[in-house]
């Protein structure tokens, strides 16, 4: 009998082993444009120049072939792993990548075997590279000190947080901190055109028309992510061969259409969470409700909790606007009241009304400034007892005892107002809380001044 692969009239059956011998065709992996368009070189890096641009220190180390351990913190598609990448090809070191996310000592351990065999055997050098170093912890960054510190490897890691939050002291001492900006639009547009120029599989007939408008577009809403707007080009390219197979077109519909909605650079538990409630905060104080408004509804539209907005609202209605428009805490309990009442994303309209005026508000920090005097005064102090004119005398023994005796009523008293010393017995009468001139505090310290004259001078 004929072996099956020899019968007549049968299929030859597929050898399980000839994928490693190299006789059947597989086809290469998908590759993402962006990843394709990586560039291999200094001059081939768009949106860094601050670090990168002609005379700047890092190009020139670069240039020169040297390279110490750094960490390069920014946003995602600004370049970070691309810059690693070419910092390894500069300095002619092998390039070994780890991601944080799915990495441990383990693949720590084995990376730097891999390091000491390759300087052993070449006396080449080795960079490592980290990828989203924030998600390792404690014992996995230290795990890193030593041979960073011999000059095993060039340690390169990268992350999107602020790593004076994420990364240990220890480490943050054995490398320069370099921050990649987003990348601006023009850098943007640029990439999109190289890549309508240079990418083989976008030239690949039928060419695709893709409008300069529709591109700036692209890298508009790309809001800096240079990976976003190549992979979102490339979505676009092969949609359009689907729409029009003879003569695709990308107009400003699909761009739309791919994108959905503007990407927004947002994490709500990372440091941009921080960066624009402060913004906010600050833009109120400052009294612009335009400025405010843009910053409320970046989070708003980032997906940020409408309730932890409102929290800050509240506590601002206090500490900055305060008594010179009492209203204001007011308002910012009702705005959170209805804010539950009615839900989003009508209700976001409330916050809207209250950050404007907010914003409009007269300003004071008197309050806030009185209570900070007050907890020192207090805890830097003694605690001397309560006088007894102001205890409460609820049963007969307490009355016997003096609680509530010589106390002075101030309703008896013209203008419901008597001159008494409400402070401890020796304490000097110190005067906390200073009102300004401001909206309604002008009248409160008018009044205060009338009261208590030789405090409020």
């Amino acid at each position: 009998m004929l072996p099956m692969k020899n019968r007549p009239g049968k299929k030859p059956m597929t050898d399980l082993f000839s994928f490693a011998s190299g006789n059947l065709q597989v086809a290469a992996p998908y590759q993402p444009l962006a990843d394709r368009m990586r560039p291999d070189s200094i001059e081939d890096i768009l949106g860094q120049e601050h670090i990168l641009g002609q005379g700047k220190p890092l190009r020139m180390l670069l240039q020169a072939g040297l390279s110490g351990s750094i960490i390069l913190w920014g946003p995602p598609g600004c370049g970070k792993t691309t810059l690693a990448r070419v910092m390894a090809r500069h300095s002619d070191a092998e390039f070994i990548q780890l991601s944080a996310v799915t990495s441990g000592v383990k693949d720590l351990k084995a990376a730097f075997d891999r390091a000491a065999e390759s300087r052993r055997l070449s006396g080449r050098k080795t960079m490592l590279f980290v990828d989203e170093i924030h998600r390792f912890n404690k014992a996995q960054q230290d795990a890193l000190l030593p041979h960073i510190e011999s000059g095993l490897v060039i340690f390169v890691g990268a992350t999107t947080e602020n790593p004076s939050f994420e990364v240990v002291s220890a480490l943050l001492s054995r490398c320069q901190v370099l921050v990649l900006k987003p990348v601006a639009a023009s850098a943007l547009l640029t990439i999109l055109l190289r890549a309508m120029d240079c990418d083989e599989k976008l030239q690949r007939p039928p060419k695709v028309l893709v409008d300069e408008a529709s591109l700036e577009r692209i890298a508009m809403m790309a809001a800096g992510d240079a990976r976003i707007a190549l992979n979102v080009l490339e979505t676009c390219c092969e949609v359009a061969r689907q729409q029009q197979p003879e003569t695709p077109v990308v107009g400003p519909e699909l761009v739309a259409e791919t994108f959905q909605s503007k990407m927004l650079r947002y994490d709500k538990g990372g440091e941009e969470h921080y960066n624009l409630i402060s913004a906010l905060h600050k833009s109120m104080r400052g009294s612009d409700p335009d400025a405010s408004l843009y910053w409320l509804y970046r989070m708003i539209e980032g997906g940020e909790d409408c309730k932890f907005i409102l929290r800050r609202m509240v506590r601002f209605a206090s500490e900055d606007v305060g008594m010179a428009d009492p209203f204001a805490l007011t308002l910012a309990v009702s705005a959170t009241q209805a804010y539950e009442f009615v839900g989003p994303p009508e209700a976001h309209l409330f916050l809207a009304h209250l950050a404007v005026y907010l914003a409009a508000a007269p300003k004071s920090n008197a309050l806030y400034k009185a209570e900070k005097m007050v907890k020192q005064a207090i805890r830097n102090g003694q605690e001397p007892s309560v006088p007894y004119h102001l205890r409460n005398a609820p049963t007969g023994l307490m009355k016997e005892m003096g609680y509530g005796r010589e106390y002075r009523y101030p309703h008896d008293y013209r203008g419901g107002f008597i001159d008494e010393n409400y402070f401890p017995e020796g304490m000097q009468q110190t005067r906390y809380y200073q009102p300004t001139d401001h909206g309604r505090e002008k009248q409160t310290a008018e009044r205060l001044q009338k009261l208590w004259p030789a405090r409020f001078k």
